[in-house]
């Protein structure tokens, strides 16, 4: 069984200048960053197929061994703020988070890459995660990417493309052609395939939209169930940037920059599936046409950095619910689960405990 509610974790090392992840080219770079966002977060494989030791392994054959740093995910900032509830969502699930109030967050920004020392146009991907903390104490865990479809539907086919991606040990860089072969024989990947063609390495954590991808259930009062999926969509339209010339390190300055001027907020936009729609399917889109519920507003306010700052010790479990959510069927929910228990548990061991700050880099309260 898998703890949901994990110790505090131990001191990581302090990102730095290190080597930088190589940039490949193609939709090859693009689709396996976006892949391993799979391993994001801890739950339970069917170990006679594939363990999440094995999918960490894969991670870590792929982007190299970094001591004490998240295997994906790895470059990344605090943040802190709050949930506003305006109750929209209450019918559809007894959660107290929906329920017309203001709900404690702490979270994270990343760049979906298991190499802590990557420039941050390394990669198209940006994503979110959060921990939402009831007055009751029960916690709702989320990690969202910027992105609207997951380019497999199940762990298996995840780790066939990691291995399709894994470097050449002649040349140190994959073969594009085995990316380009395990495609052919996926074809559910034409919807990620479509987005990849048009993905660009945006500037800001600010301007992005964060999608669950996968399916959950909301379930209110009654017993009744609502599948859906949601997203965090950015109120008001910030400014959206260019990145730097040059610059290796640009989005962590920007939000703090941009927080300076006061606090940042999202929308948490519920869509409501139909009968019919693939809920156990991330690589399915669901019809633009559905049903969609505005939940009320994400407010950040605050960052700290990740070597020392609150979010440092979350685990980001997708599968850490409250009363009136519950995971889909959905095989990528347990795998995702399971994984980033695995690599939690490497990583906890690997540096010894330091002190640990907690002042902000900047703070702006609303």
């Amino acid at each position: 069984m898998v703890e949901r509610f994990p110790p505090p974790e131990q001191q990581k090392p302090p990102l730095g200048t290190g080597n930088t992840l190589f940039r490949l080219a193609g939709i090859g770079v693009l689709v396996v960053t976006a892949a391993v966002s799979l391993a994001y977060v801890g739950g339970y494989l069917d170990p006679h197929r594939l363990t999440p030791a094995r999918l960490v392994d894969g991670l870590e054959h792929n982007n190299g061994v970094h001591p004490g740093f998240r295997r994906n995910h790895s470059k990344g900032v605090c943040v802190a703020g709050y949930f506003e509830s305006n109750g929209n969502a209450a019918p559809f699930s007894s959660a107290e988070v929906f329920s017309p109030t203001r709900t404690p967050v702490e979270g994270r920004f990343a760049l979906p890459t298991g190499n802590p020392y990557s420039p941050d146009s390394a990669v198209p991907l940006r994503s979110m995660a959060l921990r939402f903390t009831q007055a009751n104490g029960q916690q709702w865990r989320t990690g969202m990417n910027a992105m609207p479809v997951f380019p497999v539907s199940t762990p298996e086919a995840f780790y066939e493309l990691m291995q399709a991606q894994a470097p050449d040990p002649a040349t140190g860089k994959p073969d594009p052609a085995k990316p380009a072969a395990f495609f052919a024989s996926h074809p559910e990947s034409a919807a990620f395939l479509a987005w990849v063609k048009t993905a660009k390495p945006s500037a800001s954590y600010a301007t992005e939209t964060y999608t669950s991808v996968n399916a959950f259930y909301l379930i209110n009062a009654g017993g009744e169930r609502q599948a859906v999926r949601w997203k965090m969509v950015p109120v008001d339209q910030p400014t959206v940037a260019s990145p730097p010339p040059d610059a290796k390190d640009y989005l962590e300055p920007d939000l703090d920059g941009r927080l300076a001027s006061g606090p940042l907020r999202w929308d948490l936009m519920i869509t409501l599936a139909e009968p019919g729609d693939p809920v156990s399917d991330a690589s399915k889109q669901w019809p633009g046409e559905r049903r969609v519920v505005n939940a009320g507003t994400l407010v950040i306010d605050s960052t700290q950095p990740q070597v020392d700052g609150d979010c440092r010790d979350i685990n980001f479990d997708p599968l850490v619910l409250p009363a009136g959510i519950a995971g889909s069927e959905d095989p990528l929910l347990a795998a995702r689960s399971a994984a980033y228990a695995a690599s939690y548990q490497r990583r906890t061991g690997e540096v010894d405990q330091l002190p640990k700050t907690t002042a902000p880099v900047s703070e702006k309260k609303s």
